[in-house]
Parts: structure tokens; C-alpha cells; sequence
């Protein structure tokens, strides 16, 4: 998917000082998740979402934040056109409810994974599963774990988890 030119650069000029003081290896706190999420590649569009749904400063915020965090790979399995229309300000209470359905509002390292329901800042329960070292959260694989954030953690999924409602 190729993001409009203008919004690419906004972001890039947005996230520049916040990406380049988070940045760091795995394990290496970063700033903010939202900083580790700007400086991975990975999550452009992820990225390019939370802002267009104004949720960057809170997720900036103090938190704690858990983050299941959807690749671009992720969003690019949506229906043709679902991120556009996403995007599109008349679609923010959507996208709003989509991306806060990724969050915990509690910091969950790995080794504290367990099957269980998690409540997710969207008010849902997100169904989280753990068999054969494999753990999934509703319909989504985690792929990577425990990308630290001063505020949080990122785990990235393979999947879009879209709320029941």
C-alpha cells in the first residue's frame, strides 16, 4: 500500500525527533511506544493510523501500554481500500475503536502471558491464547515479543484485530 506523499512527509517530520531519541535495539527502552513504533519500518501504516485518529499524544502519554502492533504486511491482508477509507476523517470513531482495540492499558511482558481474556482500552476483551509456544490474541499470531517503550511494550501481530462491535 503507498501512502499519500503529503501525509508520508508530515509524519516523517512529526516523529523525526521522537523516532531518532527513541531508537534503539530490542530490549533497550524507548522513549514512548509510539517512538518505537515510528522507528521500525515495520509499522508505517500503523503509524500513519494512530496519528490520523489523533491518538500519538496519548499513546505518548504516561500509560502503561501493552501494544499488539500489526505490521504493514498486517494491514496490507485488509480488503483493497479499507485503510484509505480508514484514514478519511469522517471514519475517525472507527479507526479510533480498531486501534484501541490493540492496547492494554497495563504493561504485559511475555513471560506474563497466559491464556485469558485482556481488556483492551476499547472496552472489549480481547481473547488471549497460549498452546505449543505459539500465543494469539483473537484472531491475530504474535510474531515478535517485548519491544520496550519507557511507557509500555510492543508486541507485534501478524493480523488486524478488528473489534466485535
Amino acid at each position: 500500500m503507498k501512502l499519500p506523499t503529503v501525509l508520508s512527509i508530515a509524519l516523517a517530520l512529526t516523529f523525526a525527533g521522537t523516532a531518532v531519541a527513541g531508537y534503539g535495539e530490542k530490549g533497550a527502552a524507548k522513549e514512548t511506544v509510539v517512538a518505537a513504533l515510528a522507528a521500525d519500518d515495520r509499522f508505517t501504516t500503523l503509524v500513519t493510523a494512530v496519528t490520523a485518529a489523533g491518538l500519538a499524544d496519548t499513546l505518548s502519554g504516561d500509560g502503561p501500554f501493552t501494544v499488539f502492533a500489526p505490521t504493514n504486511d498486517a494491514f496490507a491482508k485488509l480488503p483493497a481500500g479499507t485503510v484509505e477509507s480508514l484514514l478519511l476523517p469522517e471514519n475517525k470513531a472507527k479507526l479510533v475503536s480498531i486501534l484501541t482495540d490493540h492496547v492494554v492499558p497495563a504493561k504485559v511482558m511475555a513471560a506474563d502471558v497466559k491464556t485469558m481474556k485482556a481488556p483492551t482500552v476499547e472496552g472489549s476483551q480481547a481473547s488471549v491464547v497460549v498452546a505449543g509456544g505459539v500465543v494469539k490474541i483473537d484472531d491475530a499470531t504474535v510474531t515478535e515479543t517485548d519491544i520496550k517503550a519507557g511507557n509500555g511494550v510492543v508486541h507485534v501481530i501478524d493480523t488486524v484485530i478488528m473489534p466485535a462491535k
